[in-house]
């Protein structure tokens, strides 16, 4: 008999795809939701797929995580985002190695990211490897700006089949995340004393650019690659040009 397994989710207006996310795991003992006050069908949609909600004002990522992996008490959790869905395989993979039992932190598993008309390639967009399968009290979550991270805390492996995600449903959405990144990044650096200003923006963009269109082989997904890259080229613009902006335009 395997060992218990809760999948958790938070979320945040995530009506679009959070039926496709829960119901892909739907073999898990338990599914938690902390929703973060949504004003749309997010609750409705979670409590018609079995999920206990958990209704909590957002304080940011590593909070909010760390609130929810106390409500837990399961050995492990799955945790997805609230425009991510398991694959088949991946599904398969995950109920074959928790039946092993190992004495594992937990395993990495690839992300593959919809963006324009394609599932990104290249770009550092693939495999996107995220650690997303754990035993409970073996992961520590850390944030960077507006950006999580989940760190094992102990030995780890990695699973084949992908969690599909779709992170914009416009270049709208998209351009409207690159404000909210950039304000989060520009804060950041901001509090560890990095400087801003046009030419310093002007280089880090740049060398984005290069990066994600060149080095990571991004023209290699052709529009989307592009388009990508330029916007990757915008927001640390943004970012930086933002670091060294203490008021409203035109306070005096």
């Amino acid at each position: 008999m395997r060992e218990t397994v809760t999948g958790l989710v938070l979320t945040y207006n995530g009506e679009r795809l959070l039926e496709k996310c829960l119901k892909s795991l739907d073999f898990c003992d338990e599914l938690l939701v902390v929703d973060s006050q949504s004003t749309d069908r997010t609750r409705e949609i979670a409590e018609q797929c079995g999920a206990r909600v958990i209704v909590r004002p957002w304080p940011g990522p590593v909070d909010q995580f760390n609130f929810a992996l106390g409500e837990i008490g399961t050995a492990w959790v799955i945790s997805l985002d609230q425009d991510e869905y398991l694959t088949e395989e991946l599904r398969r993979n995950i109920l074959k190695n928790l039946d092993k039992k190992e004495r594992l932190a937990g395993y990495f598993v690839p992300r593959s990211s919809f963006y324009f008309n394609r599932f990104m390639k290249h770009s550092g967009w693939y495999p996107d490897y995220l650690f997303r399968v754990f035993r409970s009290g073996e992961m520590e979550v850390t944030a960077s700006g507006a950006h999580y991270h989940f760190e094992p805390r102990g030995e780890s492996r990695k699973l084949s089949g992908d969690i599909l995600h779709y992170p914009y449903e416009s270049f709208r959405q998209h351009m409207d995340k690159i404000n909210y990144y950039a304000e989060e990044g520009a804060a950041a650096l901001r509090e560890k004393g990095r400087k801003g200003g046009v030419w310093r923006a002007l280089l880090h963009a740049k060398m984005r650019f290069i990066k994600l269109y060149l080095l990571k082989l991004g023209f290699l997904d052709g529009t989307a690659g592009l388009c990508n890259a330029l916007a990757g080229f915008y927001y640390t613009f943004q970012k930086y040009i933002r670091v060294e902006e203490t008021k409203k335009w035109g306070d005096g």
